[in-house]
């Protein structure tokens, strides 16, 4: 029998042809609300879910659902209540490691574009505003000789190091905010000398640019409140392209409004696709539509493994990459 698998939305190509040729897909519609998914997944007429980080996929609906996992067409899997999903034998897939770069070229795209002003320059040019040069228009920071505080050091935190650092930037990091690690020169491997590893009260006073690398849980919903805020330097810039729920945005607005801090560049929302009250008035951001892996080939990649993830799943496998690989129980 091939695997049945459930699909919200198509993936890029040449996921869907991999999933065509390996099992029987169902792709519905339109994207279905909680409700709708979870009576699906209940339903029985499905041995796989794949899921986009849009969908949500909690306790509930993996309490009644007769699916063998779900594959997440994602690095991140906070979408998905993986406790629940364990307690109930579903394997969790996800797509790790091949996003990396494309993501750290955007923190670093946002730590220029908030230095440099770039909206504000491109909005003046578009505007017809633009009447020459002048030694004081839009002058912006220093990126050079800057630090870079970065919170989290994995995958993607490392990257935009290594990037940073060829822009002359003096990098700061700790590896598990709010949670303290040493991490030793051994683990540093190539960063080792080139980086400090400081407290996470340490990192945000000295940044120059704080940028935000922590996956998105209990311990890291809100890491960068308005207490956070305030204790960095008021010339300082917020960067996040991990997850939006990582920064209060609504404190946030009332920093980048009352000077607190000189600007922000972000990729991610707290409530996606909405963002908070007064962001996008603000001269001083620059805002994008969580692009950070929106490159044709790293996309193909992701839609390559969660297929392979959900095709494996289906057939009673271990997928490629599993998040609970405890939860696997084999071909029944």
């Amino acid at each position: 029998m091939k695997p049945r698998i459930l699909l919200t939305a198509p993936i890029p190509e040449p996921g869907m042809k991999l999933l065509y040729d390996a099992g029987e897909v169902t792709l519905l519609p339109e994207v279905p609300d909680t409700a709708e998914l979870k009576a699906l997944c209940a339903s029985g007429d499905f041995d796989v879910l794949l899921s986009r980080l849009g969908d949500t996929v909690d306790a509930d609906l993996l309490a009644a659902a007769k699916v063998r996992g779900v594959s997440n067409y994602a690095v991140g899997f906070n979408n998905i209540d993986v406790e629940a999903a364990t307690k109930h034998g579903i394997l969790v897939g996800n797509t790790p490691g091949v996003l990396t770069d494309a993501t750290a070229d955007v923190a670093m795209l946002l730590i220029l574009g908030t230095a440099r002003r770039v909206v504000e320059a491109d909005t003046l040019v578009r505007s017809g505003q633009f009447a020459g040069w002048n030694p004081e228009l839009l002058m912006g920071a220093d990126v050079s000789g800057q630090v870079l505080g970065l919170a989290g050091f994995g995958r993607i935190g490392r990257a935009t190091a290594r990037r940073a650092l060829a822009f002359g930037m003096d990098v700061v990091f700790s590896p598990r905010p709010p949670q303290e690690r040493f991490v030793s020169a051994d683990e540093l491997g190539e960063f080792a000398g080139k980086v400090r590893q400081l407290p996470w009260d340490e990192v945000v006073a000295q940044a120059d640019f704080l940028s935000i690398h922590v996956p998105l849980n209990d311990q890291t919903r809100h890491l960068v409140d308005a207490a956070v805020l305030n204790a960095m330097k008021p010339s300082a810039f917020l960067v996040n392209t991990s997850r939006g729920p990582v920064v209060d945005e609504a404190a946030l607005v009332t920093a980048l409004r009352e000077g607190v801090i000189a600007g922000a560049g972000l990729d991610v929302y707290e409530n996606e696709p909405e963002l908070a009250s007064g962001l996008t008035e603000l001269p001083n951001t620059v805002l994008l539509p969580h692009i950070g892996s929106a490159t044709v080939p790293v996309r193909g990649k992701m839609a390559v493994l969660a297929a392979r993830n959900a095709i494996a799943i289906g057939k009673g496998e271990m997928p490629e990459f599993a998040v609970n690989p405890e939860a696997f129980r084999g071909a029944e």
